[in-house]
């Protein structure tokens, strides 16, 4: 059975946190035009889902940097999320969380493959 990379990891999380900052910053735009189009936190939660699954593979064997920043991102995006879900608040907090998101696995990454090459 062939043994799934960190590197595979990082370009999940990247591609969910870039997906769902699009999302964040698009969609409430969307919904101001009449398509009927409204905001659904489970969306939200499917893409923390994914990304959570991608943090906890990869801060096993990242550096304290990259744990860092993902675990304080994905802190945020939840934190967001269940705001949104049961309170009905919206936060700012997941798009800074969206970003951080980005860049930690952008950083890991590339630590990754300096170390494989």
């Amino acid at each position: 059975m062939k043994k799934i990379t960190s590197s595979f990891y990082d370009i999940l999380g990247i591609s969910s946190a870039t997906i769902c900052l699009v999302h964040c910053l698009i969609f409430p735009l969307l919904t101001i035009l009449p398509f009927g189009l409204s905001h659904n936190p489970i969306i939200d939660l499917l893409f923390a889902s994914i990304g959570l699954f991608a943090v906890i593979k990869i801060t096993k064997k990242s550096n304290l940097l990259v744990s860092s920043i993902l675990i304080v991102s994905m802190g945020l995006i939840w934190i967001s999320i269940l705001t949104d879900l049961f309170l009905e608040i919206h936060l700012e907090l997941i798009y800074f969380g969206g970003i951080g998101m980005i860049v930690g696995h952008l950083i890991n990454y590339k630590l990754h493959k300096k170390q494989n090459h």
